[in-house]
């Protein structure tokens, strides 16, 4: 199958203005994705925890290319694994899914895939072939890419973009301040990653139109090529193995453009534009970084900032941003109209999307974790571009988070910026620069859009479409401080396997049975890997989950079965991180098809389609300086469930449809539910493993 079919018949396109169509609905050809894949969040596990030091690097160094590629030519492609060990780890994973009979037919279908002369070994060498070819730097890149992201047609926000709530900065209440530090450390984080001051011959690079050759991501400028000893930003290594560092440069002055019948990426001249982007009541105002060579100081970024504040005042502008949270295809549209409007709009548009960051200065002042969660996740449409790759928002009262444009890149390399930003800060690591404000600085200029009467009414139009889509979501967080990853090294588990297990056995307490979960495995052990699918259901968890609800099983017995469950877990995900899961694999094997040739009855079997529609959408990031983070749900009867393991909490953060219906049954205030089960499978869970821990001895009083 062409992968054009292939994005054709997923028939992403809204009925209507107001909602989109269901999940349910979509053909069974859609890839059903991990939004920790956003959305899909891509995010680290602990099979892969990020250190930047290793003991003994299992890779050759070219340090001519500066520490933040100096592995990257020497690491292994992305593997293609072999068909019969795929196909039986496929088979494992659906057996606790299905009745007796359909596992019986969906044995009849892998046989019939497998077997000599088959379609397996067909699709199998071809796709051998695509990750052979020497023009081939990841197999999957391409099409996961296409599918995942830029093909995709429904909005960002909710469906693709992420966000990060920080800890409060007891230091730094007033909005300015909090967002001129936040800046600041920002752009510290950039230096280590880009050279602002190697200045390109390359003068006529324009983003008029989208890219002529074959990609979706395009850098036009060779800072990143020819000056790369600049990029100072240490390597990541999980353990010794170096993790691919290319999504790196998708970080700054980058944005994502809207498209038919696909989006791209495009990255700016990071030597031609230092400024950032201030929103404040719907307004854009630009702030540049540099005057006459020097980067502002945080103090003079704080006294723009406020400048803007003043300038913006209580009027409210027409909400241009609202256009980017509209359906793909409709922001499309939506763009040309506003370039064609005026002949300044179009060069107004290019200097936010050139823009280094956002910065949204909101007028709300959320106060509560659900209040600031949701904040940050979405906000209320008009005082964000969602395009943008890095938007830090900070609200009246001081509080502060990030969201970001998941396209290019995955949760690890934002989440090492943001965690940067704030223990740095914390820390007081942060150069400020002098605490006097110069006086030629100029004034933050407003950038000014020229509207007609249908882009007025476009603009109404993705009001009331954000407006519903939000209404019909729900989200709540439930902050667990009972215990964290102390106690949990205590009990000598993996604390991510036994977090799942929480999940699974929340899950099982409201609905009675278990349903396919998928975990986030990161794969950037591999040239320009991104994720595969850890599917965390197993006979082992479905037999604990049931023990753990029969008060007849003792507790031992209840503790044994918990740890075979976390066992299988960590098996499946150590295959997941090498690349040997089943659901990209599969999915490369399925793209090989011809478009005039039948599709083998192993993709038509109904538990191909249901072994991947992720009622639980799960992966796990972690940062003391985290409040949280959290994405929206990946299906509609399912949630999406983001989790921190801190020191002594945990951190849960739940997302759903409001009115969420599951085969046929409605949950009134589901989201508040799944909040619930999961306080209460980690009481459980802490009472069954906390019981073989041996007893402390009693200190003696003095």
């Amino acid at each position: 199958m062409s992968l054009r079919a292939l994005l054709t018949s997923r028939t992403l396109l809204r009925t209507s203005a107001i909602s989109p169509i269901p999940k349910q609905m979509r053909s069974a050809d859609h890839i059903n994705l991990f939004y920790s894949d956003h959305q899909h969040l891509q995010t680290a596990n602990t099979m892969l925890r990020r250190n930047y030091t290793a003991a003994a690097v299992s890779l050759p160094a070219d340090n001519s290319v500066g520490h933040m590629l100096r592995y990257q030519k020497a690491m292994p492609k992305l593997p293609v694994p072999a068909l019969g060990a795929t196909l039986d780890k496929y088979l494992r994973s659906v057996r606790p899914l299905l009745s007796d009979a359909d596992y019986a037919k969906t044995v009849v279908a892998v046989e019939e895939f497998r077997a000599p002369g088959g379609p397996g070994e067909k699709l199998q060498e071809r796709l051998l072939a695509k990750a052979q070819d020497p023009k081939t730097v990841n197999w999957l890149e391409d099409w996961w890419n296409e599918l995942a992201y830029f093909g995709y047609r429904d909005p960002v926000v909710i469906y693709v973009s992420y966000f990060f709530a920080y800890r409060d900065d007891r230091l730094r209440r007033a909005p300015a301040a909090r967002a001129a530090s936040i800046a600041t450390a920002a752009l510290e984080f950039r230096k280590q990653v880009v050279n602002i001051t190697h200045r390109n011959s390359h003068r006529n690079w324009s983003v008029a139109s989208r890219p002529s050759r074959n990609l979706a991501r395009y850098i036009d400028f060779p800072a990143f090529h020819h000056n790369r000893a600049s990029q100072t930003i240490e390597y990541e290594f999980a353990k010794n193995d170096p993790l691919c560092m290319d999504s790196y440069k998708w970080m700054f002055n980058a944005c994502r453009m809207p498209a038919k019948p696909s989006d791209y990426e495009v990255v700016f001249d990071p030597t031609m534009h230092n400024h950032i982007v201030v929103m404040r009541h719907n307004q854009f105002y630009v702030v540049e970084t540099q005057q006459d060579g020097r980067q502002l100081s945080t103090a003079e970024l704080e006294a723009q900032f406020a400048n803007i504040i003043a300038q913006a005042g209580d009027k409210k502008d027409p909400a241009i941003g609202a256009l980017t949270a509209e359906n793909r295809d409709v922001w499309t549209d939506c763009r040309d109209l506003l370039v064609k409007a005026h002949p300044s709009n179009k060069a107004a548009l290019e200097k936010i999307e050139s823009s280094v960051f956002l910065i949204c200065l909101d007028d709300t002042a959320p106060v509560t974790r659900d209040e600031v969660s949701r904040a940050c996740w979405h906000g209320d449409g008009r005082n964000r571009f969602y395009d943008k790759s890095l938007q830090f928002i900070v609200f009246e009262n001081g509080k502060a988070g990030f969201m970001g444009e998941h396209s290019s890149m995955d949760g690890t390399p934002t989440s090492r910026l943001n965690d940067f930003v704030l223990t740095e800060l914390a820390k007081n690591k942060i150069d400020h620069g002098s605490p006097q404000v110069r006086s030629n600085l100029p004034t933050p200029s407003k950038i000014q859009f020229h509207l007609n009467h249908d882009v007025h009414k476009a603009i109404d139009s993705a009001l009331q479409t954000f407006d519903s889509l939000i209404g019909s979501h729900d989200l709540h967080v439930l902050a667990y401080n009972g215990y964290g990853k102390n106690l949990i090294k205590r009990f000598k588990t993996s604390p991510d396997a036994y977090v799942q297990m929480i999940i699974q056995l929340a899950y099982y307490k409201m609905f009675g049975v278990s349903r396919p979960t998928y975990e986030s495995a990161q794969v950037r052990k591999f040239q320009h890997g991104r994720t595969e699918t850890c599917r965390t259901v197993s006979l082992e968890s479905v037999a604990w989950v049931k023990a753990m609800e029969d008060p007849s099983v003792p507790i031992d017995k209840k503790a044994l079965l918990g740890r075979e469950a976390i066992k299988s877990h960590i098996k499946y995900m150590t295959d997941a991180v090498e690349a040997h899961g089943v659901d990209r694999h599969l999915l490369g094997l399925r793209l090989s098809l011809k478009p005039d040739e039948t599709k083998p009855a192993l993709f038509t079997d109904p538990a191909y389609a249901y072994s991947s529609h992720w009622y639980l959408s799960t992966s796990q990031l972690t940062s003391e300086y985290f409040e949280g983070y959290g994405w929206g749900e990946v299906q509609p009867d399912g949630f999406g469930i983001a989790y921190m393991i801190k020191n002594n909490s945990l951190h849960f953060n739940v997302a759903s449809v409001k009115d969420l219906t599951v085969h046929g049954t409605k949950y009134v205030a589901g989201t508040q539910k799944m909040r619930a089960y999961l306080e209460e499978a980690a009481d459980d869970m802490r009472h069954v493993f906390e019981a073989g821990l041996p007893a402390e001895p009693i200190k003696a009083k003095l």
